[in-house]
């Protein structure tokens, strides 16, 4: 197959071209050749763009066996969604419709990449892919809406895929401010009442070509790394990666910290879409943290 990535230059889409080039040097690989497009040359909130791109990935996937579009352009600042939901509405939801109705002229999958935050945050057990959603905030709303799009623009032939609380070497996240506000200040406070599982934008990317060559039945599923902890613990583990004392972390409140948008305060995703349909399942949130560090440490330090 031929796999299109969009996004290209963030923080997932790195990843997937990184993995791309790997895979392809396997003669057993699914992937016989791909394109990373980033925003400059493939902007998906752009219609008419997004059609001639799709129909020129397309031609040649006709040979190689069809065309994968993995859609890793997203806006992901969630607060300031909140000051402009238009904005984040073109490139969460209507970007995602673009996509969708492209690929339907030309038989491609779509395999569109969303978010915990679909869901209110206030379950008490990992949610599955049919509990119900009720986003707290304007960056949830919009991506609730680019999956609804998708799934009824391209509904034998796409995949939505939630992930939570992704980090990786490329752009901004959690692990390297963290990082670099603990070698700066010395001490941090980290809120200690929200639970998630942290996701290793590697394994993600792995995870998702693991989708898109088995290409089981269509639908929505979850994929994180496994297992679950909060945002306190999980920087203490940061701290202990870079070999500083976890003890400079500090537990506190989402009360103590308000933000223009709510956070949930439990968002962690059931793994049971995935393992059901016999995708490999991501390794522990904590292996995985190592293994990031291991891999490029030098990119997480902030």
């Amino acid at each position: 197959m031929r796999v299109l990535v969009t996004g290209a230059a963030g923080q997932l889409g790195a990843d997937l071209c990184r993995l791309l080039e790997i895979r392809m040097a396997d003669p057993d690989s699914a992937v016989h050749a791909y394109a990373g497009l980033g925003r400059a040359e493939l902007d998906i909130v752009d219609p008419a763009r997004v059609r001639a791109v799709i129909r020129d990935q397309a031609r040649p996937a006709k040979v190689q066996g069809g065309l994968v579009v993995i859609n890793a352009a997203a806006w992901t600042d969630v607060d300031a969604a909140e000051a402009d939901e238009s904005a984040a509405y073109a490139i969460n939801a209507s970007g995602p419709a673009h996509l969708a109705a492209a690929c339907a002229e030309v038989d491609a999958i779509l395999v569109q990449v969303s978010t915990d935050y679909v869901f209110a945050g206030t379950a008490n057990k990992p949610y599955e892919t049919d509990d119900e959603t009720g986003p707290a905030g304007a960056y949830g709303r919009t991506k609730l809406a680019g999956e609804e799009a998708v799934r009824a623009l391209l509904p034998t032939s796409s995949y939505v895929v939630r992930t939570a609380w992704v980090y990786g070497q490329t752009g901004r996240n959690f692990v390297k401010t963290i990082s670099r506000l603990a070698q700066e200040r010395g001490a941090v406070s980290v809120v200690d009442d929200q639970a998630g599982s942290p996701t290793w934008s590697a394994d993600l990317a792995a995870g998702l070509l693991d989708l898109a060559a088995a290409q089981p039945p269509p639908g929505v599923y979850h994929c994180t790394n496994a297992g679950e902890t909060t945002w306190f613990d999980f920087a203490r583990a940061i701290m202990a990666e870079v070999g500083l004392d976890p003890q400079v972390v500090s537990p506190t409140t989402t009360a103590a910290f308000p933000r223009p948008a709510a956070r949930p305060a439990y968002s962690v995703l059931s793994a049971r879409s995935w393992l059901d349909v016999g995708l490999p399942p991501l390794r522990s949130w904590r292996d995985a943290l190592r293994a990031a560090f291991d891999a490029a440490g030098a990119d997480l330090r902030g």
